[in-house]
């Protein structure tokens, strides 16, 4: 690792999957370049020295408005997000519940409500980039060829919780968590090549346009939004995909949403060319 980042080595890498959901189809392999990605996300204090420098001010924050999670209090229909997706005046990075919620306490958690715009800026900023889907997955396999998960092909190993996704019953009851959300970076363990929170905490931004058949793909696991003219790929899943309802804490699963869309589970992490 140099500078908090990792070289991925070029080569032929197996990504997507036959045996998920359909957007994941078909399994193949892709040969990629040689790059470096860094060893986790963007963190809330990594974005706050950014907007420090810059006075830089992020799309939520101009809209004034941005989608947060709320636990129903017991079972709803999983067809009906808005039952736990809010759009809350005020909500943006440094206010992640809203007004009166705050980023003190939680200087090393992955930054949220970015929009892609904010993403590149950052990036920009660090004398980076995104990455793109095919990397991100790759760096995101950690060194296994064609697992299920990131860690193997059992969900949870030994019967402990891999990386930060919910675990009990959707969106009302978390058998592992008093109050879901966001963790530290590097809470959970590493992967194969040594990255933080590749899997799960929160869906991180590529450099991927959606397919022009993009409204296929599956989007509830995101925030209600317009339909957007330009859709990107998001990977990673994030602190709420659960098995009963949004099976993509593995690293082939993937969702389009607007460039501008901004909400409390989607972060980011940049990449440089080798």
């Amino acid at each position: 690792m140099t500078d908090g980042f990792v070289g991925i080595p070029g080569g032929a890498y197996h990504l997507g999957s036959d045996r998920h959901y359909p957007e994941e189809r078909p399994a193949r392999t892709v040969t990629i370049a040689a790059f470096a990605i860094a060893a986790a996300p963007v963190t809330n204090n990594d974005f706050a020295r950014f907007v420090a420098a810059t006075s830089y001010v992020t799309e939520a924050e101009r809209a004034g408005v941005s989608a947060v999670f709320i636990a129903t209090a017991g079972p709803v229909d999983l067809d009906t997000p808005s039952r736990w997706w809010h759009a809350i005046t005020g909500a943006c990075w440094h206010r992640p519940e809203g007004p009166g919620s705050t980023i003190a306490t939680r200087p090393d958690h992955p930054i949220v409500h970015l929009a892609l715009a904010d993403a590149i800026a950052y990036a920009e900023w660090a004398n980076a980039r995104l990455p793109t889907e095919a990397e991100w997955e790759a760096a995101a396999r950690g060194g296994l060829c064609d697992t299920d998960y990131a860690w193997g092909d059992d969900m949870l190993p030994g019967d402990t919780q891999p990386a930060n996704f919910w675990t009990g019953s959707f969106p009302w009851y978390h058998a592992r968590m008093a109050q879901p959300g966001t963790t530290p970076v590097g809470h959970f363990p590493r992967n194969g090549y040594g990255l933080a929170d590749m899997i799960g905490n929160v869906w991180e931004w590529t450099t991927t346009a959606a397919p022009s058949d993009a409204a296929a793909l599956e989007r509830r696991c995101c925030a209600p939004e317009e339909m957007a003219n330009t859709l990107i790929i998001l990977k990673g899943g994030s602190f709420l995909c659960a098995a009963e309802y949004c099976q993509r804490y593995r690293p082939a699963a993937r969702i389009a949403v607007g460039a501008e869309m901004t909400s409390a589970h989607i972060g980011f992490r940049i990449a440089r060319d080798s």
